[in-house]
């Protein structure tokens, strides 16, 4: 199956359970893989026949950055959901991690993969 890749959408969102994470804003990096069949597009040449990828980016980051959730689980959950939502996505692979959030890591984070069920 063919991809669409996103890779390292940063975004500024409220994520986490302690009050200094609710406290304000903190960096959520995003990296998303749509499974699409792009043959279709490949050969009309025509965007109307693309993944619209610049939409999903817009979608990802709004989201993120007004949900507000505890968990990077409940996150990466809505955001998998989303993609999901966009025509001619047939699954999707992504992964939310927050930067800095354990002393010596550069990043924690969660990958999932959601298909659509036939």
């Amino acid at each position: 199956m063919d991809q669409v890749i996103i890779r390292d959408l940063l975004v500024r969102g409220v994520i986490g359970i302690t009050a200094r994470e609710r406290e304000r804003p903190q960096d959520i990096l995003i990296n998303a893989v749509l499974f699409t069949d792009i043959a279709r597009a490949a050969e009309t040449d025509n965007i109307a026949d693309c993944v619209d990828y610049s939409k999903v980016a817009k979608k990802l980051t709004a989201h993120a950055e007004s949900v507000g959730r505890n968990t990077v689980e409940a996150l990466v959950a809505d955001l998998a959901r989303l993609c999901l939502e966009e025509p001619g996505v047939q699954g999707v692979r992504i992964r939310v991690e927050k930067p800095g959030a354990v002393r010596f890591a550069r990043s924690v984070g969660v990958e999932i993969e959601r298909f659509h069920t036939p």
